[in-house]
């Protein structure tokens, strides 16, 4: 059984909300200190702020590119990218062009992958990309083929979605995309992770990362129906 540092290790804080501010950006930033998560990870806007809030400790600080639905043309996701590095982030989630893949066109969705994790780290060269399926959008194969081009373009991790779209992280979507990419990559579970049983279920499954904004919840939890 994982301990609750152990757990608030794999957890990356997350406010992604339009209308979050300055001051939820430096409680979110506090939050995560004094309980010892992995990552915040917050909009394109607030990267500096929250690395400047962060930079003696050892909290990283994660962002998002081509968020919510992954839409944007490749050079504004490259655009993004560096952008987050140059301001202090030094991990992306990225999200995968999901009309590509459903397009057939596996080697525009690679590409579009494989231009951030390069601009990713030319500029950060241990930068971490994450590509963000939004697996509750995809069919079986859709799911396979997408695990497939994240890997095959080098990307980092795989992420089950945004928690904007129709669905969360499910145990059977991470059980799949870890038997797909194997031990090479990270699997990240997102989408719905409100409390302790569910982030352990998802750890269980195969996540070695758990992205939520009920982050001191979760960990809550756990102390009461855990330790």
């Amino acid at each position: 059984m994982l301990t609750k540092d152990e757990l608030a290790k794999y957890i990356d804080h997350t406010l992604l909300k339009a209308t979050a501010t300055f001051e939820d950006i430096k409680i979110l930033c506090l939050e995560a200190i004094q309980y010892g998560f992995y990552a915040v990870c917050v909009s394109p806007c607030y990267v500096k702020h929250a690395a400047k809030l962060l930079r003696d400790t050892d909290v990283k600080v994660c962002t998002t590119v081509g968020f919510p639905l992954g839409a944007v043309t490749t050079a504004t996701k490259v655009a993004e990218a560096v952008e987050a590095v140059k301001a202090g982030a030094s991990e992306v989630d990225m999200v995968m062009n999901l009309g590509l893949l459903k397009s057939g066109d596996y080697y525009g969705v690679q590409e579009d992958i494989s231009e951030v994790v390069k601009a990713v780290r030319a500029h950060n060269p241990s930068g971490t990309v994450k590509v963000i399926l939004e697996m509750a959008l995809l069919d079986e194969n859709e799911k396979v083929c997408a695990c497939q081009l994240a890997k095959a373009a080098n990307a980092d991790f795989v992420k089950t979605s945004t928690g904007f779209g129709t669905g969360g992280a499910t145990v059977e979507d991470v059980m799949l995309m870890r038997r797909l990419v194997g031990d090479i990559m990270g699997v990240k579970a997102a989408g719905g992770i409100r409390d302790a049983r569910t982030a352990i279920e998802m750890i269980e499954a195969g996540a070695n990362r758990i992205g939520s904004s009920s982050g001191i919840t979760i960990i809550q939890d756990y102390e009461h129906n855990f330790s």
